[in-house]
């Protein structure tokens, strides 16, 4: 599985940092939606969905948590808990959002907006799916 991550720069004095993020420049994207969850409760699991085409950027802005990517043949987990770290997920990607520390805020650039046709939300939905675009792809 081929994992992306972005390391933002940042602009910072005495005062502070800012972190500008600019489609097209560090989001490799038009960004169309932006949401976040935060108060995400100890144990708490996210997310247990995949996108069809949807492209996204996650950056945990205050605290951690972890993201677990599943392409259907591989896992891999990776921990966002740098404000200035950003996680791209391609669509085809199963994700869940878990471990979240007591502060954490989790921020969602999208390049699209929201659409529920999108979304797979059975997992074996989403291998079927997977197993589909791969045959596809060998023809």
């Amino acid at each position: 599985m081929n994992i992306t991550t972005f390391d933002f720069e940042e602009h910072g004095d005495e005062r502070g940092i800012l972190i500008s993020l600019e489609e097209e420049r560090n989001i490799p994207f038009d960004i169309r939606r932006c949401y976040f969850m935060y108060n995400t409760q100890p144990g708490v699991r996210r997310g247990f969905h995949a996108h069809k085409t949807l492209r996204q950027v996650l950056v945990c802005v205050r605290g951690s948590c972890k993201i677990l990517l599943d392409d259907g043949r591989e896992k891999a987990v990776v921990p966002l808990d740098r404000p200035n770290k950003g996680l791209y997920l391609s669509s085809d990607i199963w994700r869940e959002m878990f471990d979240f520390s007591d502060d954490a805020v989790l921020m969602v650039l999208a390049d699209q907006l929201y659409d529920e046709a999108d979304y797979i939300r059975n997992y074996a939905d989403f291998l079927a799916w997977v197993e589909k675009k791969n045959r596809e792809a060998r023809t």
